[in-house]
Parts: structure tokens; C-alpha cells; sequence
């Protein structure tokens, strides 16, 4: 059965200004957008590019890619091309909303690269960065510069947005709870990271245990857990899981395929063992998720 790597059915945005494809950057107060959209929240939907939330103030939830994260002040969140979220507001929220696309990375030689070492935009990891006082209120005057700029009409402001959101990403990046590491061993471990994902990308719904892809590096399972997790906070099991459970989820939700179909599209040999996974990573049946959902 040929593999389904998205769905179609998901409401998808393209460009970062909707009616003009002309636009790679763009930064709004959440308040602003809560008043333009009546307090309503949108579909569950994805983006094909990137977008960052500072939240200052709020009530509410943001689910991405189906885990449900309480919406609330001092948090920033980051959701990548191609993941499925939804963002209900109890009340009016205070914050920012920036929102970017690869060409506007490469505009200002901001490699794409520069992300995956951060590891803050991960398809298998959505929960919000936990931020102090203090950290929220640096990120602030990043945004604050980022609308300042935004709104001129001064030279090269592209390439000043650009060092912002650079500032903004890197000192986030910082504000991570993850033990730190020597940078040799960061340089050697990011390294096999990108590798990894994109092997994961591209094998995830065929290659299920951590030695194949440890195999393709040409290092050990244990030495690839240790260095994704040292980095991400995760083992590789745990990625490719998650990745497989994202998958799933979405073809459960946005698709009437039936668990056998999916089961199949995901590389479980028995209809049984992929109801066994999904039970064993979610807590519930495949035919559970989809009718609570």
C-alpha cells in the first residue's frame, strides 16, 4: 500500500500573509489577533512555515499535533512547518505572534541548519519553553524591536528583523533546561542529530527500531540515545515513537482510513500490533482516539 507522508484534508496555510506571497516575515500582538478573529478560535490547521509565540498573558490551551498544553503567561512556543495545532483562548491573550519562512531565513543567510541546532522547532517534542520573569521580559524587548522595525519603512530592516529573530532564537535556545554539554561533544552531537532526523523523516512510517538508523550512522544504539538524548532531552526511541504517534494521530483525525489501512501506511505488519503501540505510547485504542476526537 503506497504510504501517505501528510494528510490532505488538514486546513493548511501557505503563505505568511495570506493574500500575498510576496511576505516572509510578519509579527502581531495576540491581543490583536483575538480582536480581528472575534475571540474565535481557528480549525485545527498547519502552517508551511515557522511561528513563534510569546505569550505574556493568557488563558487557554494550544494543542499541537493533538498534546494539549496549558496556555499561559511566560511561555514561548514553537511550532513548525507541517504541524498540526489549534490555539482556544479563555480571554483576551497579551503577547506576540511571529511568523517566518525558510525564504526569509535564507534571505538573511540564516541557515536552516541554525535551527536544528537549537533543537526549539522539533516535529517530536511541542511543549512550550517554561520562561522566568526575567527571560520573558528579554524576549519582550526583542519583539518589541522586531514591530518597531517591522512597521518602518528604514533600509535593510529585512536584515534587522532578521538579527532580532536570531537574537530571539539564541537566547531562547539558552533559557533550555537540558544539561549542558562540552561544545566538542555539541559540534559532534548535533551533527548526528540532523542526520537522524532527516533519516527519520524520510523512514519513520518503514524503520521503527533505534539500531536501524544507528546502523545507517555507522555508530551504536547506545551511543545515538545517549547523544539525541544529551541534546533534545529525548531518547531516540522516544523520537521515532513520537514521530510514529504524531503520524498516526493525524491520519486517525483527518482521515476516514481504517486502522488496518493506517496500520499498514505506518509499517506494522499486524493491524494487532499497531493497536499495541499506539494503546502502550497513548493510553488509548486507536478506535478510542478517533471517536474522542
Amino acid at each position: 500500500m503506497e504510504y501517505l507522508p501528510d494528510v490532505a484534508e488538514i486546513k493548511t496555510y501557505f503563505n505568511v500573509k495570506r493574500d500575498d506571497a510576496q511576505v516572509h516575515f510578519g509579527i502581531s500582538r495576540m491581543e490583536d489577533i483575538y480582536v480581528r478573529h472575534e475571540g474565535k478560535p481557528d480549525l485545527p490547521h498547519r502552517h508551511e512555515y515557522f511561528t513563534i509565540l510569546l505569550v505574556l498573558d493568557a488563558e487557554g490551551t494550544h494543542t499541537i499535533d493533538f498534546e494539549q498544553h496549558k496556555l499561559q503567561g511566560n511561555q514561548a512556543h514553537f511550532i513548525a512547518p507541517g504541524q498540526v495545532h489549534q490555539l482556544v483562548e479563555a480571554r483576551k491573550s497579551s503577547g506576540y505572534s511571529i511568523v517566518f519562512s525558510a525564504s526569509f531565513l535564507a534571505k538573511n543567510n540564516i541557515p536552516l541548519d541554525f535551527l536544528d541546532d537549537v533543537h526549539l522547532f522539533q516535529m517530536e517534542q511541542s511543549a512550550p519553553l517554561i520562561l522566568t520573569e526575567e527571560q520573558t521580559i528579554q524576549l519582550q524587548r526583542y519583539c518589541e524591536e522586531m514591530l518597531t522595525w517591522y512597521g518602518s519603512a528604514q533600509l535593510m530592516n529585512g536584515q534587522a528583523l532578521g538579527a532580532l529573530l536570531r537574537l530571539f532564537i539564541i537566547s531562547s535556545s539558552n533559557y533550555c533546561t537540558i544539561p549542558p554539554s562540552t561544545q566538542d561533544e555539541i559540534e559532534a552531537g548535533t551533527s548526528i542529530i540532523k542526520k537522524f532526523k532527516q533519516l527519520l523523516n524520510l523512514h519513520f512510517h518503514e524503520w521503527h527500531a533505534t539500531s536501524t538508523y544507528a546502523e545507517e550512522l555507522a555508530i551504536s544504539p547506545d551511543h545515538l540515545n545517549r547523544t539525541i538524548k544529551s541534546l533534545t532531552g529525548k531518547t531516540a526511541k522516544d523520537s521515532i515513537q513520537s514521530r510514529i504517534v504524531v503520524a498516526a494521530k493525524r491520519l486517525l483525525y483527518f482521515t476516514d482510513h481504517s486502522t488496518k489501512e493506517i496500520a499498514f501506511q505506518l509499517g506494522f505488519e499486524e493491524p494487532s500490533h499497531f493497536s499495541s503501540f499506539f494503546k502502550k505510547c497513548t493510553g488509548q485504542s486507536p478506535t478510542s482516539f478517533r471517536k474522542k476526537q
